[in-house]
C-alpha cells in the first residue's frame, strides 16, 4: 500500500528552486487536506507548473488511516488527529467542546466517517443567492460529478472516472438493516440516494472508499501523482506567517524540525487549512479584525474584519442504548475475537467489519413537514458512543446521532496568543440561539421514536443516559449537558461581497493580491449535510478558477 510520502526525489528536486536562498514555486498550496490535495493535483496536471504543497501533519502511511474502522482509534484520541478543544460553552452548560481535525494528508478526509454527502442543492443556490455567483447547484455540479467515481455508475447526478471513488458499504452489519425496518415501521420516509432528485429520507450510506479501504482525498488526488516533478509535497511543515510584499501575498514561512524556512510563490499562495488553521494563519499574519491582531502585538497588514468569524458547525446529539445483541460492537472478550477474524476477512476479501464506517445508516428529516428542505441529520452508529468515544462502555450497543442542520448560531475563531505552533481559539456559540434547542429537541424525539419501534425490540437493552421523552425541559437538559459537534465547522472565512466577507466569489482574498482559500472556510453558511464532498467539490472549482486566470 503506498503512503502520500514525499519522495527523495521530490526533496531533491526542491533544492534546485531557489533564489537567494528562498525556494520559488508558481503556486504554494498551504494545508494537504481535502481542499489542498484537490487544488495541488489539478494545477500539477500542467507540467509546467511547480506547486508545492506544505503540510503540517504527516504522510498518511498509518494502517488506521487506510481501515475504515480504524475511525474508532483516531477520533477520540491526538493520533493524526488535532484534537482541538472549544472554549467553555455557555449553552453547553459551560462544558469544553472537542473538535477532532485531521492532522495528516487528506486532512480530516484521512480521520472522518467517510460518508458521501453533498447536502441540499438549495444550500448552493443559498449561496448564489447572497451575491456569490456561479455558486448555485447548477454551477456547482459539475464539480461534484467531476471528482467523484461512483460505482454505481453515471446518472444526471453522479459522475465516473473522477478521482473520489464513492462506494456501497462492503461491511452492512445486521443492526443497520434493524434500523431501516423500524423507520419504516414509524412511518419515516426512506430513500437510495441521499445525492439524488430527493434528499430527504433514511437509507444506507455511500462511503468514500475503494476495495474496502478509506479513499481519502490524498488516496484520490495525490498519491497515483507522487512521481510528477512539479509536484513538491513537505510533510510535517507548519505554516507560521504569509509573506507579504504591500498588499500582495508573496510567500509562506513555516516550522519544520524546529527551523523556520521560507518559500516563494511567483503566481499565487492558495490557503486550505480549514475552518480553524486558515483564519489562524491570517491573522498570525497581521490579514484580519484590527483588534484581534492587536491584542497579540501583531502588526496590521490588511484589516479585514470577517476573518474568523461567522463560525458554524453542526450541533449534535447522541442518543445510546446498551444490548445484548453480539450483532453491535462492543468491548468484550467476543469482540475482541470477532475483530481479529474481521483482521482476516478485510486483509483477504476487503470486506467485513474492518470496513465499516460504524455510522452506516441514517439521512435527514423534516422536523415540520411544511419546511422546504430536511432540518436534521441522523448517523445511527453499530456501537456505542459517548462523549465522542472517549468514553468506553463494557458491553454492547449501538447509538444514533441527530444534528441540526442550519444552526442560527455563530461563532468564531481567534488566537490564543502569537504563536504559530499553539492551538487556535475556537469558539463555536453553540446552542446560543433558542431555534437550535428547539430543532434538535424536536429531532431528539423523533430519533427516539424510531429507536423505540419494535424492530428493536430483540436488541434494545438499557438506554445509556435515560431521558424523559415527554418534558421537553428534560431533553433540553440532556441536551445541554452532552451535545457537541459532528465535526462539520465551516464559515470563517466567508465568500460573499459584503463587508465581512473575507473572499470574493473566486475565491481571492479582498484587498489582498495573489492569496486564494479553497476550503470549507469560505462556505457563507454550513451546508445541510456532511462537509467532506463539498470541500472537495470547492477545490476543484477554486483549481479551474486559478488555472482561468494563468
Amino acid at each position: 500500500m503506498r503512503s502520500c510520502a514525499t519522495s527523495p526525489k521530490s526533496e531533491a528536486q526542491q533544492a534546485t528552486y531557489k533564489t537567494g536562498g528562498k525556494k520559488i514555486f508558481d503556486y504554494i498550496v498551504v494545508g494537504g487536506g481535502s481542499g489542498g490535495a484537490v487544488v495541488a493535483s489539478r494545477l500539477t496536471e500542467d507540467p509546467k507548473i511547480q506547486v508545492c504543497l506544505l503540510e503540517a501533519g504527516g504522510p498518511d502511511k498509518s494502517i488506521l488511516i487506510h481501515a475504515p474502522i480504524g475511525i474508532a482509534a483516531m477520533l477520540p484520541r491526538k493520533f493524526n488527529n488535532w484534537a482541538y478543544q472549544t472554549v467553555p460553552q455557555p449553552g453547553l452548560k459551560g462544558r469544553k467542546g472537542y473538535q477532532p481535525r485531521g492532522k495528516t494528508l487528506g486532512g480530516s478526509s484521512s480521520i472522518n466517517a467517510m460518508l458521501y454527502v453533498r447536502g441540499h442543492p438549495n444550500d448552493y443556490d443559498d449561496w448564489a443567492a447572497m451575491g456569490n455567483s456561479g455558486w448555485a447547484f447548477n454551477d456547482v455540479l459539475p464539480y461534484f460529478k467531476k471528482a467523484e467515481n461512483n460505482e454505481r455508475g453515471p446518472d444526471d447526478f453522479h459522475g465516473t472516472g473522477g478521482p473520489l471513488n464513492v462506494a456501497e458499504l462492503r461491511s452492512n452489519m445486521p443492526i443497520g438493516d434493524v434500523f431501516m425496518d423500524a423507520a419504516m415501521q414509524v412511518q419515516m420516509p426512506t430513500t437510495q440516494d441521499f445525492n439524488g432528485e430527493t434528499q430527504e429520507g433514511l437509507g444506507a450510506y455511500q462511503v468514500t472508499q475503494k476495495n474496502g479501504e478509506r479513499w481519502s482525498a490524498a488516496k484520490g488526488y495525490l498519491t497515483p501523482n507522487l512521481n510528477r516533478p512539479n509536484l513538491h509535497i513537505i510533510t510535517h511543515a507548519r505554516a507560521s506567517k504569509i509573506l507579504m510584499e504591500g498588499k500582495k501575498a508573496v510567500g509562506i514561512a513555516y516550522i519544520k524540525d524546529g527551523k523556520a524556512v521560507e518559500i516563494r510563490a511567483e503566481k499565487e499562495i492558495i490557503l486550505a487549512g480549514g475552518a480553524f488553521a486558515t483564519p489562524q494563519l491570517l491573522l498570525l499574519s497581521g490579514i484580519g479584525p484590527a483588534e484581534e491582531i492587536k491584542k497579540h502585538r501583531i502588526e496590521v497588514v490588511h484589516e479585514l474584519p470577517g476573518v474568523g468569524r461567522n463560525l458554524q458547525d453542526h450541533i449534535d446529539y447522541v442518543v445510546s442504548h446498551k444490548s445484548s445483541s453480539r450483532e453491535t460492537l462492543g468491548i468484550s472478550f467476543s469482540t475482541v475475537v470477532n475483530l481479529t477474524r474481521g483482521i482476516f476477512e478485510w486483509r483477504k476479501k476487503r470486506t467485513g467489519i474492518i470496513s465499516s464506517p460504524l455510522a452506516e445508516r441514517g439521512g435527514f428529516l423534516k422536523t415540520d413537514p411544511n419546511l422546504a428542505r430536511p432540518d436534521i441529520q441522523l448517523h445511527f452508529v453499530i456501537g456505542i458512543v459517548d462523549d465522542h468515544a472517549r468514553k468506553m462502555h463494557l458491553g454492547y450497543g449501538y447509538s444514533c446521532h441527530v444534528c441540526v442542520l442550519r444552526p442560527k448560531s455563530r461563532g468564531h475563531v481567534g488566537l490564543n496568543n502569537d504563536d504559530p505552533l499553539e492551538a487556535p481559539l475556537i469558539d463555536p456559540n453553540f446552542l446560543s440561539e433558542r431555534e437550535d434547542v428547539e430543532t434538535l429537541i424536536k429531532g431528539v424525539k423523533m430519533t427516539q421514536k424510531i429507536l423505540d419501534a419494535p424492530a428493536f425490540d430483540p436488541y434494545r437493552g438499557r438506554p445509556l443516559y435515560p431521558v424523559d421523552m415527554a418534558s421537553d425541559d428534560a431533553i433540553e437538559d440532556a441536551v445541554r449537558s452532552r451535545a457537541d459537534t459532528v465535526y462539520h465547522p465551516v464559515g470563517t472565512c466567508k465568500m460573499g461581497t459584503d463587508p465581512m466577507a473575507v473572499v470574493d466569489p473566486e475565491l481571492k482574498v479582498h484587498g489582498v493580491d495573489g492569496l486564494r482559500i479553497a476550503d470549507a472556510s469560505i462556505m457563507p453558511t454550513v451546508i445541510g449535510g456532511n462537509t467532506n464532498a463539498p470541500t472537495i467539490m470547492i477545490g476543484e472549482k477554486a483549481a479551474d478558477m486559478i488555472r482561468a486566470a494563468r
